[in-house]
């Protein structure tokens, strides 16, 4: 893929991202709360290099007070951006619908890992083609709320 491409295609993402973002936030996720028949929320993350507020759409479940998302990147050989900002701050802001909270983003490992996994599965089934697609181990990530 050309740069002239490469370019073109993240301004695209960064577009359409920005879009979904800000029609979630002003219908409270009622327009452009679900994708693949599963719940959307709202990730904030600081920019690794710019320090800059970056907000991503992304799929989830709950698991108790949690809030579980996956790097899934469409099953690209590359992490998303978003994953690799939080690893450098694991601090966050989450919307969910009307709801804002803060939370601290921890990967999940071994068996939770496994049984998280399984549930993002339950929740949209692409997921496992994503894994068959990537040589690298999709992060299963858990946000957890702080106060």
């Amino acid at each position: 893929m050309s740069t002239v491409a490469r370019t073109a295609r993240r301004l695209l993402g960064k577009v359409m991202t920005g879009t979904h973002a800000a029609i979630y936030r002003a219908s409270d996720g009622k327009v452009a709360g679900r994708m693949f028949n599963s719940p959307l929320l709202l990730l904030t993350t600081t920019g690794r290099k710019t320090g800059k507020e970056r907000t991503t759409p992304l799929m989830y479940v709950e698991d108790g007070e949690n809030l579980v998302v996956i790097a899934s990147n469409g099953g690209a050989p590359y992490h998303p951006a978003w994953y690799l900002n939080l690893k450098a701050n694991p601090d966050v802001s989450v919307r969910v619908r009307e709801r804002d909270l803060r939370a601290r983003a921890q990967e999940a490992k071994g068996k939770e890992r496994r049984r998280l996994f399984a549930r993002l599965v339950d929740a949209y089934s692409g997921y496992e083609d994503y894994q068959r697609r990537t040589e690298r181990e999709i992060p299963v990530i858990v946000l957890r709320p702080v106060n």
